[in-house]
Order: structure tokens, then C-alpha cells, then sequence
């Protein structure tokens, strides 16, 4: 999250979400393939080089021109290490849950206090600025606080009783939801482009499927 937010302030947005949501699936499959021997059908495999591909392109549908730029572009910096990240705690989760037969909600709950002293020490003395924040948007705060914590217990639950390599591209379906969302009902710049590439993610899911 801290490496997800640095990139979102250092670089261009959809940048940093199109690297980050394409390299995290990527390469989840690839490690859960070569450490915990998992074995897709080829038309699956196919289905999740879709689905990476689309999420991919609907990331980048808003990105701004680079020209100029000196160096490698901070956003895909930021969003390969974000995607790294993605990649590494996806694939020890489901080491963790298969190997000690943990459950999905005690897994997560204990994962989330574990989290607090790291975001205690990461807050320091702003709690001036967290109870701000608190007060204006606690309604969106628990909202998230609730839904977030849910799906990915989903997701835990899902890579349970499925393989990684077919779960974490799936996980990314949410993407077409949020760029169809922008097309027709925001009124997004390029709707042709977000919603062909939703179509792209959703044969993928199709081919996984079958």
C-alpha cells in the first residue's frame, strides 16, 4: 500500500494502477506455477494472458504524454514494485492457508492487527490530520473498512479451493466494472477504447472458465 501510494504521488495514476494491476496477476502466475506446481490448461492459460492484457490497456487509456521524460517513468517504476508486492503476498497467502489449513476470516483478521503497529509508526504525530480526515469522510472510511477486508477474504477463500494462477488474474474483472462505469455513466475520455478492452478481460475470464 505505502509503495502504491508513493507511485500514485510521483508519477501518473493510470500508470501506476495499469502496471500494478497487470504485473501483480503476471507474475503470480508464473511463481505459482514453478513453486507450488500448479498446472492451468493451456485455453486457461490463455484466458489469463487476456484478462492481464485487457486490465493492462484499460489502465492505460488515460495516461499522459511522456515526452521529454529523462530516465524511467516513476509510475511503472512504482507500479512493478506494486506489483511485486501484489505477486509475493498472493502467492505465501495461499502457501499459508493450504499448507496450515487456516480459515480465510481468522487468516485476514490476524493479518490486519498485525498491520497496525506498522501504519501506527507510519502516522507519527499527524493524528491531527487522521482525526481531520476521520470526521470528514467516516462514512467512506467504514464503508471501505467493511468492504475491503470482505473481498479479499473472498479472494482467500477462493485460492483455497482454486488455482492462483487462475485466481489472481480474476481478481482484476473489478477493473472493467470501475471502466465501464466511467464510459457510460461518468462520461470518460475514449469509451470505444475502455469498453474494447473490457470486452478483452471478459472473453479471458470466458476461456478461464471453461
Amino acid at each position: 500500500m505505502s509503495v502504491l501510494q508513493r507511485g500514485y504521488r510521483a508519477g501518473n495514476l493510470s500508470t501506476v494502477y495499469a502496471t500494478a494491476r497487470g504485473t501483480g496477476p503476471f507474475l503470480s502466475v508464473i511463481i505459482a506455477m514453478a513453486l507450488l506446481g500448479e498446472r492451468p490448461s493451456l485455453i486457461a492459460l490463455g484466458g489469463v494472458l487476456l484478462v492481464i492484457a485487457g486490465v493492462v490497456a484499460i489502465g492505460l487509456v488515460d495516461r499522459g504524454p511522456s515526452a521529454g521524460r529523462r530516465g524511467p517513468d516513476p509510475a511503472i517504476v512504482f507500479g512493478l514494485l506494486t506489483g511485486v508486492a501484489i505477486a509475493g503476498y498472493t502467492i505465501w497467502d495461499a502457501f499459508a492457508l493450504r499448507t496450515w489449513h487456516l480459515s480465510p476470516v481468522a487468516f485476514m483478521v490476524g493479518a490486519a492487527a498485525a498491520e497496525i503497529p506498522f501504519f501506527t509508526i507510519a502516522v507519527g504525530r499527524r493524528w491531527d490530520a487522521v482525526g481531520a480526515l476521520w470526521r470528514a469522510q467516516w462514512r467512506r472510511i467504514l464503508a471501505f473498512g467493511v468492504l475491503s477486508p470482505l473481498a479479499y477474504i473472498l479472494v482467500l477463500q477462493a485460492i483455497t479451493i482454486a488455482p492462483v494462477a487462475l485466481v489472481a488474474p480474476l481478481r482484476e474483472v473489478s477493473v472493467v466494472l470501475v471502466s465501464l462505469f466511467g464510459a457510460f455513466v461518468l462520461r470518460e475520455s475514449r469509451p470505444g477504447w475502455r469498453i474494447a478492452a473490457s470486452v478483452v478481460v471478459v472473453a479471458g475470464v470466458a476461456l478461464i472458465a471453461v
